[in-house]
């Protein structure tokens, strides 16, 4: 890690400090609500970071060689957003005015993408430390694709959190702190603000363990920095703990600082109330003179602090610089390399890759799990950035990278060790995972996958929700998904939980019906660059014989005929997954009867519901009202797609342990069942 020489500190940084503490009280009592305590009782530790820590160009924001800052906290955003105006980034103290309004850049929480300078949005707390750990993995994952030998550190950089006591609290930051330490990521670098404080008062009615004990256990670094006699903090004190943070680089570093929330506010410091609320007028000017400002001024932003503080924009500017001239030299010295990053900068796929992908012969059954795994294997051999694992699960979800190494670090004794392996092994740690894969994500370079069973994606829902809000290409596979699990029983059947997932906007959801529809699923997740889930089964399907029905290419639309009547339908059977075999079956069935089934598969409702008017009514003719869905789940969402003249053959209720033949025949799911529900939904339509 380049050293970096910290200019001095001087009566400016004072003041800087004591205008950041102002900036966070004003912009809280203008909006009426917000969280004052935490951005004041942390400025001086923000400001540090910002000013003589952190590697970053306020004007060069994506700057690949920077360190990344996580506001785990997130309803501290005035911690961030203060620094991002004092160093330049753009907001300006009309912004810092219009905190928590209509259309401002900044908002209650930070969110990525709104606001230059914001890595990550936060704000459930836990999931930005455990995100942070993702980045730090990133981090390391990408030193091996462009450095594996250690010859230079333009790949290297930190990742530094602020993270709250109610961060630490949550069970999610344990999962990941835990396996960061298993890791050894010495490029994650943890502020923890010990004040002992949170809404409904001192946290030890509810939290009394010995944190720094426990991150030892972690097998994380932890230095102590004690709050000063009148409960400042201890700034060169911290200082110190941060330098020392900053050349530990064997394991990750949890530094505990005590505070006291609001700081030096005379009534509000150390209370609950300075948490959640503003203080008030009489308050905040009282606050302002032990400041040593002046009471009566409100967002005092002087021009010489204001300057000081922007002279980060010119030594960041020069880091940068020197960064890009080394840089400049690796790639004529490492041409392969640096043309890999090339096209991961751009986001950009190889030519042709997806010919690699596996096509499947319909002479044998196979799970869709099955065949996830020989296309992750596929994909694997093309893209060196593509990387993943799962909860403990990669025999049975099929999500391991053969002959790809298990991501450990160096000094590991276990088999297979290696510390830019492409086997993430996250534990049973579901929820982690998720917001693993999101750190990995926001890292920007890499496409990695978590796997674990379609039933566990309820420990993972906050992880895929901020996926969705951010937008970002988390790809979250889901095995085992539906009563076809059998004998496992209730506990491990998802029922509930396609629907479940499909209510979250912005997130694909994508169940594929064979061998070759998980192929094409694949290719299109890593094109399309979005959040999505894909669905797959334990249980073997049949491959379907595309000489007869139409190609797997109408996944990429989402949902398509894979097999059309002889005339107009006179009725569309759509379905999803391992229950396309029963729609095809009944058409034939239908047939003899004289009746015209079309027959709809449906990988992913909302690719579908993003094309085209055009085609969604050449699948799904509105003159044609009767549908029939037929899906092994609740039936929620399918009533916008059949209407009020269709019938979904659906699981309203728990499993049972049996075999999965025995439940799909016992809940309806057969063919017969398909055209008693056809023939009805024709009945409903005729009248």
């Amino acid at each position: 890690m380049t050293s970096v020489q910290r200019p001095t500190w001087t009566a400016l940084d004072d003041k800087a400090v004591a205008i950041s503490r102002a900036l966070a009280a004003d912009a809280v009592q203008k909006v009426g609500n917000g969280h004052p305590g935490t951005a004041m009782s942390l400025a001086p530790v923000a400001y540090t970071l910002f000013q003589r820590f952190l590697k970053h160009d306020p004007k060069n924001p994506e700057w690949l060689g920077r360190d990344r800052f996580v506001l785990s906290c997130g309803h501290s955003s005035l911690t961030l957003y203060i620094q991002l105006f004092l160093s330049g980034y753009g907001l300006s103290l009309d912004d810092l005015k219009a905190f928590r309004t209509a259309d401002s850049a900044t908002p209650a929480h930070p969110e990525y993408g709104h606001t230059k300078g914001v890595e990550i949005t936060t704000g459930p707390l836990g999931s930005g430390i455990a995100s942070a750990v993702g980045m730090a993995m990133a981090a390391r994952y990408e030193k091996g694709l462009f450095d594996p030998q250690g010859k230079t550190n333009l790949f290297d950089h930190n990742i530094w959190v602020i993270a709250s006591d109610g961060d630490l609290q949550e069970g999610l930051s344990g999962e990941a702190s835990s396996l960061a330490g298993t890791q050894e990521l010495g490029n994650l670098k943890v502020i923890y603000d010990d004040n002992r404080i949170s809404i409904e008062g001192d946290t030890h009615v509810s939290f009394t363990e010995d944190v720094s004990a426990r991150y030892r256990a972690y097998g994380w670094n932890v230095f102590e920095v004690a709050a000063l006699a009148n409960g400042n903090v201890d700034r060169d004190a911290l200082e110190r703990a941060m330098e020392k943070a900053e050349a530990a680089t064997n394991l990750p570093t949890l530094i505990r600082l005590k505070t006291v929330i609001a700081w030096p506010a005379p009534k509000a410091r150390g209370t609950s109330k300075s948490h959640g609320s503003a203080l008030g007028a009489d308050e905040i000017a009282a606050t302002k003179i032990e400041l040593g400002l002046d009471p009566k001024d409100t967002f005092i932003a002087p021009d010489d602090v204001v300057a000081h503080a922007r002279k980060v924009i010119e030594r960041g500017a020069a880091a940068s610089a020197k960064w890009e001239s080394e840089f400049a030299t690796w790639a004529k010295s490492n041409p392969t390399e640096a043309a890999l990053l090339s096209r991961l900068q751009k986001k950009e796929l190889p030519v042709g890759w997806e010919n690699s992908l596996p096509i499947f012969s319909s002479d044998k059954e196979i799970a869709t799990r099955a065949a996830s795994g020989k296309v992750i294997n596929a994909i694997a051999q093309i893209l060196p950035e593509f990387w993943g694992g799962s909860a403990d699960l990669g025999e049975s979800n099929n999500t391991t990278i053969e002959h790809g190494g298990s991501f450990l670090p160096s000094t590991s004794q276990m088999a297979g060790a290696d510390p830019y392996g492409r086997i993430i092994h996250f534990g049973i740690r579901e929820h982690a995972m998720g917001a693993i894969l999101n750190g990995i994500a926001l890292h920007g370079l890499t496409k990695a996958f978590g796997g674990t069973f379609l039933v566990f994606a309820d420990y993972m829902r906050g992880s895929v929700r901020l996926a969705a809000i951010m937008d970002i290409p988390s790809t979250f596979v889901w095995s085992h998904d539906s009563v076809g699990v059998g004998e496992d029983g209730p506990t491990h059947q998802p029922v509930e939980h396609l629907a479940s997932l499909r209510a979250i906007p912005n997130f694909a959801v994508v169940r594929p019906a064979d061998a070759n529809e998980t192929a094409i699923a694949w290719r299109e997740i890593l094109t399309r660059q979005k959040p999505a889930g894909l669905i797959l089964s334990r249980q073997n399907l049949p491959v379907v014989d595309r000489t007869i029905y139409a190609s797997a290419e109408g996944v990429a639309k989402g949902a398509y005929i894979l097999k059309d009547s002889d005339g107009t339908p006179d009725v569309i059977l759509i379905a999803t997954g391992s229950e396309v075999q029963y729609a095809v079956a009944a058409q034939a069935l239908l047939a003899a009867q004289g009746v015209q089934a079309r027959v709809v598969s449906a990988p992913c409702i909302e690719w579908f519901n993003q094309g085209s008017d055009s085609y969604r009514e050449s699948v799904l003719p509105s003159p044609i009202r009767a549908r029939v869905s037929i899906e092994a789940g609740i039936a929620q969402g399918w009533r916008e797609m059949i209407g009020d003249c269709g019938v979904a053959i659906s699981l309203e209720h728990y499993g049972a342990s049996a075999a999965a033949g025995h439940l799909f025949k016992e809940y309806g799911f057969t063919p017969e069942n398909v055209v008693s529900a056809a023939l009805s939904s024709i009945k409903k339509a005729s009248r």
